[in-house]
């Protein structure tokens, strides 16, 4: 039986800084100062901001007709929503209601600058056990109120070109051998087609694969205590193993290396230019958008060495909804997370969105492909993990991802990467960590 483990984390973070837990108004707490309104930054979802705000207006036109409550939104993009959540939290100048990647839970709780929820809370949401308990328990260090519930859920498979697949006699690949043969069969850089396109140059992604072979390893990223681990056998090896995509074994066009986003390897695989990718369920709704049919692309889980310790997939990827602390409608913003998690505005978004239902016992609607949806919701409910659920797990995304990026950077210029480069590269990581 595949194990789950939820990562223990450290104490939180102390907040120092008087601004931290400002946010909205700047006033000193959570009030109902302007109960007929609020304001909303989604994370872009859909395949453009414009999308996701055309998806998501008459979804909180919805929401306004319910409860006489306005919704200003603004839909950011992922290279700039952490930072500009940092800074609201800092400033004073942010939000009521934000989406957050559900990694950043912990960190984010650690600043103070989110809505704590009580169970005084979860009565206005319905109650706990209505979300999937693994998702719900990344909103928060272990122990502790979380300060977000999940919104969407996202786990990885490795899409293939099927027409590709069925004019080389190829099978979809269960085992990382599998997957790489394939891939170099798949191989033509004549004619720019390749086994494989990675985002090789997002830090976002490369830190989920450099989890995600960890874990298939056997190893972790951080200590029982809380403290991070990056120099074990079990990460580093895994780095390495994704890195000789490129390097050694070649399947990944260098160019690559500057695909700094997922959807750029999507398009490369839409347009024929790569036969597999390694992408979130929600790459669905992008790749028809690109032009290819539901029959001509299908997806697998993300496999594992043949003597790989775990059968781990994918990490339990997501987006959590949270509310700020310093908001000036906290009734009604308990009321639009109630809203954005009740089972009919699920559905409705789960279909543009490509999103996994967050709710027990929910169907997922992204996809008509009764056994695809089933795949998915294994995955993300039997074969994924939690990345570590500690203050500290945005350094570990921006250090690791970013050390990443530069390795796959030097490849892709013609150099060559070692497994004592990689140990080098993880111990600085883990260094400006624990200083």
């Amino acid at each position: 039986m595949r194990r789950r483990t939820i990562l223990s984390a450290a104490p939180l973070a102390a907040v120092t800084a008087a601004g931290l837990a400002a946010c909205g108004s700047g006033s000193g707490g959570g009030s109902d100062a302007s109960p007929d309104s609020l304001t909303y930054w989604a994370s872009n979802q859909g395949t453009s901001l414009e999308h996701d705000e055309e998806v998501l207006t008459p979804v909180l036109e919805r929401f306004t007709e319910e409860t006489g409550i306005s919704v200003s939104l603004e839909v950011i993009g992922w290279n700039d929503l952490q930072t500009r959540i940092q800074t609201a939290i800092t400033s004073g100048q942010g939000p009521d209601v934000v989406n957050i990647g559900n990694t950043w839970g912990v960190s984010l709780q650690a600043t103070g600058g989110l809505l704590d929820l009580t169970d005084s809370e979860f009565e206005a949401l319905g109650g706990r056990d209505r979300y999937v308990e693994a998702a719900l328990a990344t909103g928060g260090a272990e122990g502790t109120d979380p300060t977000s519930i999940p919104l969407y859920g996202l786990a990885y498979g490795m899409y293939y070109n099927v027409q590709m697949f069925e004019d080389a006699g190829l099978e979809p690949p269960t085992t990382w051998e599998e997957m790489v043969e394939a891939a170099k069969a798949l191989t033509d850089p004549e004619n720019d087609v390749w086994g494989m396109s990675l985002a090789a140059g997002s830090y976002t992604e490369n830190n989920h694969f450099a989890f995600i072979n960890a874990v298939q390893n056997g190893a972790a990223l951080n200590t029982e205590d809380g403290e991070p681990s990056f120099t074990e056998d079990g990460v580093v090896d895994g780095i390495l193993r994704y890195l000789d995509l490129m390097q050694t074994h070649k399947v990944v066009n260098p160019s690559n290396a500057q695909f700094d986003n997922g959807t750029k390897s999507v398009t490369a695989f839409a347009n024929g230019q790569a036969a597999l990718i390694i992408n979130q369920n929600n790459a669905h709704a992008t790749i028809e958008s690109q032009g290819m049919t539901p029959d001509q692309f299908a997806a697998v889980p993300f496999p594992a060495p043949a003597d790989a310790v775990s059968d781990c997939a994918s990490h339990l990827a997501g987006i959590n909804l949270a509310i700020m602390r310093d908001t000036e409608n906290v009734d009604g913003a308990l009321q639009f997370l109630n809203f954005m998690t009740s089972e009919e505005t699920q559905a409705e978004l789960g279909e543009p969105f490509a999103a996994l239902p967050v709710l027990q016992d929910a169907e997922p609607t992204f996809t008509e492909d009764a056994e695809q949806a089933e795949m998915f919701m294994e995955i993300y409910g039997e074969r994924a993990e939690p990345l570590p659920l500690v203050p500290w797990e945005d350094q570990f995304e921006t250090s690791v991802g970013q050390a990443m990026n530069d390795m796959f950077a030097t490849i892709a210029t013609g150099g060559t990467v070692t497994r004592e480069d990689v140990m080098v590269a993880m111990q600085t990581a883990q260094d400006s960590i624990r200083a």
